[in-house]
């Protein structure tokens, strides 16, 4: 298979985070973007949800209380 160079330009710090999580994965910055276009051709789309609604701190430590059976008698009044 014939490739070719892509380049492209990101900030500094997300480049090294995603080399560190990618490095952990046992890939490299090519490879995981290469398994990003592979995926997103299969399904014809991003390969993930994007949204700009992020859940607020309680939210998420509600989250976190619930994945670690923590208290959960908690009880809350509202959606926010």
């Amino acid at each position: 298979m014939a490739t070719t160079n892509v380049t492209i330009r990101m900030d500094k710090d997300l480049k090294n985070q995603a080399d560190k999580l990618f490095s952990e994965l046992g890939l490299s910055m090519s490879t995981a973007i290469g398994v990003f276009c592979r995926q997103a051709i299969r399904l014809g789309k991003i390969p993930f949800e994007l949204a700009t609604d992020m859940p607020n701190t309680d939210t998420l430590a509600a989250i976190d209380d619930v994945n670690n059976n923590r208290n959960m008698s908690k009880a809350y009044d509202d959606m926010d």
